[in-house]
């Protein structure tokens, strides 16, 4: 049996600021913007080459926003990925290295969305 993990639901509190935000300065695809009237909204986006979406929206969630912390994005460059997110807009920390001996390296570069759900870039790196 596979447990597919397909959607991360986001606290937000402006929809329309998040979309742009997601859409515009971080990259990811809109999957899907469906209304069914003015008290119910769903907005699906999904990061370049990801299995995962994320999904927020008007009347889908009681969880506080900016609650939702520490979302990795795993990257193959993760210079490059920041220098992108970066030259976006998106105000990402520096690159930061964890390491221990006979481990490999794990890089970090960390940001936030406009609510305060934060997110990883990850690059583990080979022995």
């Amino acid at each position: 049996m596979d447990f597919k993990l397909e959607l991360i639901p986001l606290p937000v509190t402006d929809v329309d600021r998040a979309k742009d935000f997601y859409e515009r300065q971080v990259g990811f695809h809109v999957d899907h913007d469906v209304a069914f009237g003015d008290e119910f909204r769903v907005v699906q986006l999904t990061p370049p080459g990801s299995a995962c979406s994320i999904a927020f929206g008007k009347g889908m969630l009681t969880t506080a926003p900016g609650s939702v912390q520490m979302l990795h994005l795993v990257v193959d460059d993760i210079h490059a990925a920041r220098d992108e997110l970066a030259g976006r807009g998106v105000d990402i920390a520096e690159v930061e290295t964890m390491s221990a001996e006979g481990k490999p390296d794990v890089f970090y570069a960390r940001f936030a969305d406009p609510d305060g759900n934060t997110w990883t870039l990850q690059k583990v790196s080979t022995l």
